[in-house]
């Protein structure tokens, strides 16, 4: 007993359909790469950087990723935590109740123009704080801890 269709054995059909199918396709593949994803207003943004999962640096700070959090790439598919390890990527992120990275969307170049909270630029130093005398936070190496007058 055949259950072929004899018509889509021809080879101009089946080209035809797939063409058609193709063709159907590409237009949400070429949207969705220049849509901009919309974010909780509770995102912040900050460079993630994956050490040892769950264990990653948001802005060079240690964080941990909360069980079961979602890590979604330009796509907006979701990728494994593992796979990202050792690259500096641009994020935004969302802290569950307990403080830890619960949702993280790595951005895409138009997402990345948008101005969001959470990336501060603390690299500037004003004239009133250079005159300020040198302190010790515990991590400054030996030779460049201050010196103190004998006594």
């Amino acid at each position: 007993m055949n259950r072929c269709f004899t018509s889509l054995k021809t080879p101009a059909l089946v080209l035809a359909f797939f063409l058609a199918s193709a063709a159907c396709l590409s237009p949400s593949v070429s949207q969705a790469q220049t849509e901009v994803r919309q974010f909780p207003d509770s995102a912040l943004r900050g460079m993630l950087e994956v050490t040892t999962p769950p264990q990653i640096l948001i802005n060079g700070q240690a964080e941990r990723l909360s069980p079961g959090a979602r890590i979604k790439a330009q796509n907006n598919l979701i990728v494994m935590s593992g796979t990202l390890v050792g690259q500096s990527l641009l994020v935004n992120y969302v802290r569950n109740q307990q403080g830890l990275i619960q949702d993280v969307w790595i951005l895409t170049a138009a997402e990345a123009q948008q101005k969001r909270k959470g990336m501060d630029s603390t690299n500037i130093v004003f004239a009133s704080d250079a005159d300020k005398p040198k302190t010790d936070d515990g991590k400054t190496p030996f030779d460049q801890l201050p010196t103190f007058p004998q006594q």
